[in-house]
């Protein structure tokens, strides 16, 4: 099998972080935070150059993010230029010692910005970005040249990155650490305000963690739901006997947790 090398004639394993005497160190680990929420994050439209704010529940996810850090010291933080994560960056607590790296910005989607799978796939049936790509935007290979670069930006550091970036250019970049080809990046999948790490097993580039944040928020909307489900259940049927008045009006904290209402 031919080894995959990138533009740069390198190929995809770098090694771990070296100190002074070039005696094996502290393996290198990359911190990747997608942004929060966005309008169209939330409506599955594709948002690259687009400079979208975050939404009320982005920016109470973002913050999220950095309870989940914990104010953890990072050897260098990046963030991409676009708003969203720049946001992101600062509500975690990570604003004043971010840099910004164009890399981190997200693939430009070309002709099928602000457009949803299904309303491409109208006009190209069966389309797939990973597979298809895009009109008038960036190549995979670009996307995955720059995600590459950014890799190469990590290990010049002297210890642990943190990078605030998109989705597609995060799932790129994890393909490429992982030294896999970038089209790979379809299967893993950060939700938003979400935060992955990429590291080392012994010599060997692993993902430590991924979408942290978003599956403890998605576990915890399913225990809503099921609750919200068992509750219905255990109400009598309308005009039956034992049917007793509603106690309250719905306001209450409990009654919107286990309700599932939404309160954005």
């Amino acid at each position: 099998m031919t080894r995959r090398v990138y533009p740069h004639g390198e190929p995809m394993n770098f090694p771990a972080i070296l100190d002074t005497k070039h005696k094996l160190a502290k393996p290198l680990q990359l911190w990747l935070v997608r942004h929060g929420e966005t309008e169209w994050s939330a409506s599955g439209q594709y948002t690259g150059r687009t400079d979208l704010p975050l939404t009320l529940e982005g920016k109470l996810h973002a913050r999220e993010i950095g309870g989940f850090l914990n104010g953890r010291g990072f050897a260098l933080v990046l963030t991409s230029p676009l708003q969203r994560a720049r946001e992101t960056c600062r509500l975690a607590g990570y604003g004043e010692n971010a840099i910004i790296d164009a890399n981190l910005r997200e693939w430009d989607y070309g002709e099928y910005e602000g457009q949803t799978t299904p309303e491409i796939q109208i006009e190209h049936p069966d389309w797939s970005l990973w597979r298809d790509g895009v009109i008038g935007g960036e190549r995979i290979e670009q996307v995955a040249a720059r995600a590459q670069k950014l890799i190469d930006r990590a290990a010049a550091s002297s210890g642990d990155a943190l990078l605030f970036a998109h989705g597609h250019i995060l799932r790129v970049l994890a393909a490429c650490w992982l030294g896999l080809r970038p089209e790979a990046g379809r299967l893993f999948s950060p939700g938003t305000a979400s935060l992955s790490v990429l590291g080392y097993e012994r010599d060997t580039r692993v993902i430590t963690q991924w979408n942290g944040g978003a599956k403890e928020r998605a576990r915890s909307q399913s225990e809503v739901k099921m609750a919200s489900a068992e509750r219905s259940n255990k109400n009598p049927a309308p005009g039956s006997e034992s049917e007793q008045p509603a106690l309250s009006s719905g306001n209450s904290a409990d009654d919107l947790e286990l309700s599932g209402a939404d309160t954005r």
